[in-house]
């Protein structure tokens, strides 16, 4: 198949599930608690991508995981996390936080700030295999590393300073202002799924919105650009 086929599908922002109650505004990308829909149970390794909006000074109570590789990325105010490991810490816009349920953990994620609210995506990647130990990675990319290019914030092999993930994925992060292009070839054989966080992003002439999700499911060379201005994020999925 030549790489300049067109082998993408367009995921609507309109088509995710949506859990809103008095503290928290989800959209869940794939299947999520009360939304089902077998045609968005995941995609490859990918399984969860909640869009996360929580008021001032709420959050999720301590629950537990299992086997499971939780991102959690921020794109305005302040997440503060707690675990069963010791870990204390608050992520902000540019920090990219991993846990690794492994075996069992438990935590908490409580909005930081008494007076704003906390946007955040949280995704959620199968194990290349269970029963790991549980373990804990936060680092912080700047807006000078994303602004323009694409940015490995996640990887299974921890390369260029990236969050180490347990699966075969590499995970990038950019951020877009007008006439900002940036190009990535999916190879043969390898998958991707285009996520856009905010604003609105053009990929290879088709004009996406925030919250939409694009699956690839061949080699094909993507070319992502903006008129305005956007936040996306790239997943290359064996």
């Amino acid at each position: 198949m030549s790489p300049n086929t067109t082998t993408h599908v367009i995921h609507p922002s309109n088509s995710r599930g949506h859990t809103k109650i008095s503290w928290l505004d989800s959209y869940h990308t794939f299947s999520f608690g009360g939304f089902y829909d077998p045609n968005h149970m995941g995609f490859r390794s990918l399984r969860v991508i909640n869009d996360d909006t929580v008021t001032p000074g709420a959050g999720f109570g301590t629950h537990g995981h299992r086997d499971m590789e939780i991102l959690t990325y921020v794109l305005a105010g302040a997440l503060e996390h707690k675990d069963s490991l010791g870990t204390g810490s608050v992520i902000r816009p540019g920090d990219a936080q991993i846990m690794s349920a492994g075996t069992g953990i438990t935590h908490s994620e409580y909005n930081h700030s008494q007076t704003e609210p906390v946007h955040f995506l949280q995704i959620w990647v199968l194990p290349n295999k269970q029963g790991m130990k549980p373990r804990y990675e936060q680092k912080n990319f700047s807006l000078e590393e994303k602004r323009g290019k694409l940015r490995l914030i996640a990887a299974k092999d921890g390369r260029d300073g990236a969050v180490t993930i347990h699966q075969d994925v590499d995970l990038y992060a950019s951020v877009l202002e007008t006439g900002d292009v940036v190009n990535y070839h999916v190879k043969p054989n390898r998958y991707a799924w285009l996520h856009i966080a905010q604003g609105v992003a053009t990929l290879n002439g088709e004009e996406l919105q925030a919250g939409d999700g694009v699956q690839i499911t061949a080699e094909e060379k993507l070319e992502i650009s903006t008129n305005d201005s956007a936040e996306i994020l790239l997943f290359d999925l064996g």
